[in-house]
């Protein structure tokens, strides 16, 4: 029997049709009321909003033009496109693992100029060491019971990092202080990847800002995202299969506004330069 998909891509088809239900309601409209202004069989109008089945975006373009909506319509055909990706994605690493995952956001990497990390659970993908990496995905690999190509994987992800010592991007990259201190593998595992960290702050495509514990917080911690020029975030959700499946795709201009909002927010919680190395330099030495 196939595995069902995982509950994010089920949470994501619902969450659209439950939008539709809710832009139905408000216009004071019947399901078939909906269904005869589109000019649709009255069933088609109930497997939309009952995530029977997944709308196109035509659908959703006739949705709210026969709710006076229309001005919604751009961020839910949005959130649409992003439950059917992590749809597809899901099936992709149930079938192949990690590794063609991997390879998959190469050409996303190569066109994007500006990226914005934030992580508040492990190393941002394109600083992890080869041993890092390999620890992470192992564990991963291991939890989510999917195939074990965990070599390729990593020389997948350590291929597509390529991208922070050559070509013309820019990366803005924040990490809690509590991700310098959670080990991944052992200790020598950990001290290398603190010490690449180091390396990296030289780099003058990179600024590494470290949130430190002393903070004081206007901005709580979130799950870990990246923002990629200002087309698209992803976020990265257990249930969505963190770092195997996709992460969720968020391409609605409203929402991918608030994650570049709240990676400002982060921005100025965090320290940089000098400061941002003593903090890196201070969990190499409590590795003991």
């Amino acid at each position: 029997m196939p595995t069902p998909p995982s509950s994010s891509v089920q949470a994501a088809r619902k969450a659209v049709a439950d939008r539709l239900r809710e832009i139905r309601r408000d216009a004071g409209l019947t399901a078939k009321e909906v269904a005869r202004r589109a000019g649709w069989y009255p069933s088609k109008a109930s497997r939309l909003e009952n995530a029977v089945t997944p709308p196109s975006d035509a659908d959703i373009r006739a949705w709210c033009a026969a709710c006076g909506a229309d001005d919604v319509a751009v961020d839910l055909i949005a959130a649409s496109r992003s439950a059917a990706t992590m749809y597809v994605e899901w099936r992709r690493v149930q079938r192949t693992g990690l590794r063609r995952l991997q390879e998959s956001f190469i050409p996303l990497f190569e066109r994007t100029r500006v990226f914005r990390i934030y992580c508040s659970n492990v190393i941002p993908g394109v600083l992890q060491t080869h041993a890092y990496a390999t620890a992470l995905m192992s564990a991963i690999t291991d939890f989510h019971g999917t195939p074990n190509d965990v070599a390729e994987a990593v020389e997948a992800r350590l291929a597509r990092s390529h991208v922070v010592r050559e070509g013309n991007h820019r990366f803005a990259l924040l990490v809690e202080e509590s991700v310098l201190r959670h080990r991944v593998g052992d200790a020598e595992t950990m001290a290398g990847q603190l010490g690449y960290l180091l390396s990296v702050t030289a780099y003058p495509s990179v600024s590494l800002g470290v949130i430190p514990f002393s903070a004081s917080r206007r901005m709580w911690m979130i799950e870990t995202f990246s923002v990629y020029d200002e087309d698209m975030a992803q976020v990265e959700l257990l249930t969505a299969q963190v770092k195997l499946t996709a992460q969720v795709n968020v391409t609605a201009p409203t929402e991918i506004a608030q994650y570049l909002k709240a990676f400002g927010e982060f921005a100025d919680l965090a320290v940089y330069g000098a400061k941002a190395r003593a903090l890196i330099t201070s969990a190499v030495d409590a590795l003991g």
